[in-house]
């Protein structure tokens, strides 16, 4: 490996028996695919798409080390990205929306993924980031037992837009380092609408809570790298149309004043969102520092 990493992955602590037999149940979802919140029923091993459109394998857009990160994933490195094809919501507004909606990407075996996984560690990554994992958790797992016995020691980091099944999580306690939930909206009325979610805030809140019981707040080691933890990111809307202040308290008075969170300035009107008045322009620099006021009101002591 060119680069050094500090410390290794919890998956490290299961026996191979014990990751296999996670990546076996999670295989055994794909048939009635109750693999995320969508909890579509279709048969995925028979080639059936629900929601996300993924079907029996990952289909991967593209992977490498990634330094745009939060500073705390990518130190000297980058981040190993690998960016998954399809998304199990439909973001009206979503920025990536040629690989999530209009699945720019190929389909990979379990094989080829473990060996991106072992080439970002030789590359010198610190970790190996899954963006938009929550569909493929299972291919996930499948390829994480053939990398981990070839020698993958990087801590995970599970970079998701929230919209996780509880079930799936149970599967990946002691499996994931880093949860990274994107915390969207603080109603489930704003979750249907704008990103074809039924009850995202329920859900959402519910598997942050769940993430952050299985490895609390977020831990940094030398160099200032995390290596163990919970990190929340927060895309500010426009006209506050996600209620920032509710997810804040939430996080504040449910979760931890302790944890970390990321509050993002860099939406722009995408893909459909001109379709939506409310949400057709940029955010402003005082919307942003409304929602910077109201996290720090709301008790949070470490704010991005």
């Amino acid at each position: 490996m060119k680069g050094a990493f500090m410390v290794r992955g919890s998956y490290l602590k299961l026996s191979a028996g014990a990751l296999a037999e996670r990546a076996e149940k999670a295989v055994a979802m794909l048939e009635d695919c109750t693999v995320c919140a969508q909890v579509c029923r279709v048969n995925r091993l028979k080639g059936e798409l629900g929601r996300c459109r993924g079907g029996r394998l990952a289909a991967v857009s593209s992977h490498g080390p990634h330094f745009g990160e939060e500073s705390a994933l990518v130190g000297t490195g980058g981040s190993g990205t690998i960016f998954f094809t399809h998304c199990n919501l439909s973001c009206v507004f979503c920025q990536n929306y040629e690989i999530s909606q209009q699945g720019r990407g190929t389909q990979v075996s379990a094989k080829k993924l473990a060996e991106m996984m072992l080439g970002l560690q030789e590359r010198g990554c610190h970790n190996i980031n899954l963006v938009s994992p929550s569909h493929f958790v299972p291919q996930i797992l499948e390829a994480l037992v053939l990398a981990a016995a070839k020698g993958l020691s990087l801590p995970l980091v599970y970079n998701t837009g929230g919209y996780d099944a509880p079930a799936t999580l149970d599967l990946l306690e002691g499996v994931v380092d880093i949860y990274m939930p994107d915390i969207k909206f603080a109603g489930d009325e704003a979750g249907r609408k704008y990103s074809g979610a039924a009850g995202y805030s329920t859900v959402a809140k519910k598997a942050v809570k769940k993430m952050h019981g299985q490895v609390g707040n977020l831990t940094l080691g030398g160099q200032g790298l995390a290596y163990r933890g919970l990190l929340v990111r927060h895309l500010v809307l426009p006209n506050n149309l996600a209620h920032s202040e509710k997810i804040f308290a939430f996080l504040a008075d449910e979760v931890s004043p302790d944890t970390f969170i990321n509050i993002m300035d860099q939406y722009y009107p995408a893909f459909k969102a001109f379709h939506y008045p409310e949400m057709s322009q940029p955010i402003t620099r005082r919307e942003y520092r409304a929602a910077i006021n109201a996290a720090e009101q709301a008790g949070l002591r470490r704010i991005l």
